[in-house]
């Protein structure tokens, strides 16, 4: 790892880094912004603890006066969850500002990407990832998370993209820059709250293994940037399809008609989701984000175990 001098890494994750073992990213506006307080505040840690059980260190990142963390504090992420949307949503236009104001913000996908690509954190796990908004034809609006995933070289666990999402313009987009779509046990990609959306993946991966091997291959081979892990709800907590689908209609057409857009799009559309599913919609966020947190442990996990077989057979 270069020298970063805006860079803290937490003790847990600076020890972990140097010794090989496998570190997971987590991001922070789903603390700031994807959810209310308490619930974000209790998800942050619940998700903290399904990486620490399933064999890795979690490295919540976000930006703390004005310095860029890999792994927060437990009062660090509570001061997260109550000043909730006063916290400036981070992406990664804004990083110098926040920086130079010695403020404090939550990161997005593509700001975390960034973080842990200097942290030296390979995997990251989060909810969804954002991309092209219905409409953009007209309104031009692409999530940055997008771009970055082409630049910078983090695999993305995820349940899909949003359900708020032109997800067909989404994945031809990934597609024209060159990032690889894996499907965790599945040919579909998913849609967020649901496992379906009859868009298909570039290749079906089933185990954490071959999804290691894939990354390691990648990355030594020179072929910079992201790919995204694809990696549905659980059977078990996947809503009903009917009535996400007209939650989503009804708060696509309430922020048209409100003049919502930009960076304020999404946190808006999930509360709003939310409040028409009687909360059913936070409950399948929850149980996905914990989902993707095992799954990017063990992929995690499994590549520190390459690496160190590596080792072993050169020594």
């Amino acid at each position: 790892m270069k020298n970063q001098p805006y860079l803290d890494l937490s003790p847990e994750v600076k020890n972990a880094l140097q010794h090989g073992q496998p570190v997971v990213a987590l991001e922070s506006t789903i603390i700031s912004h994807g959810m209310p307080f308490p619930d974000n505040v209790e998800t942050a840690l619940r998700v903290e603890r399904a990486v620490r059980e399933s064999g890795a260190v979690p490295a919540t990142i976000a930006i703390i006066g004005g310095r860029l963390k890999a792994g927060l504090s437990e009062a660090e992420i509570e001061h997260l969850g109550r000043a909730g949307q006063e916290v400036v949503k981070t992406s990664r236009r804004d990083i110098p500002f926040i920086l130079a104001k010695n403020s404090t913000g939550a990161t997005t996908v593509a700001a975390t990407m960034i973080i842990a690509e200097m942290a030296g954190i390979r995997i990251f796990a989060t909810g969804g990832i954002g991309g092209v908004h219905r409409g953009a034809a007209e309104t031009m609006d692409i999530s940055a998370d997008l771009p970055e995933l082409a630049r910078t070289s983090v695999a993305v666990v995820c349940a899909g993209a949003k359900s708020i999402l032109d997800i067909g313009l989404t994945l031809e987009y990934l597609e024209t820059h060159g990032v690889p779509v894996i499907g965790f046990q599945t040919d579909e990609f998913p849609a967020f709250y649901t496992r379906r959306s009859s868009f298909g993946v570039n290749y079906r991966l089933d185990t954490p293994e071959d999804i290691a091997k894939v990354l390691k291959i990648k990355w030594e081979a020179g072929l910079q940037g992201g790919v995204v892990i694809a990696n549905p709800i659980p059977e078990a907590h996947e809503p009903m399809l009917a009535p996400i689908q007209r939650a989503t209609e009804m708060a696509l057409a309430e922020a048209l008609r409100l003049g919502i857009r930009g960076k304020e799009t999404t946190p808006f559309l999930l509360s709003k989701i939310k409040e028409l599913t009687g909360g059913e919609s936070l409950r399948a966020n929850i149980e996905l984000v914990l989902n993707n947190a095992r799954l990017a442990a063990k992929i995690a996990v499994a590549m520190s175990f390459q690496q160190s077989s590596i080792v072993i057979r050169k020594s």
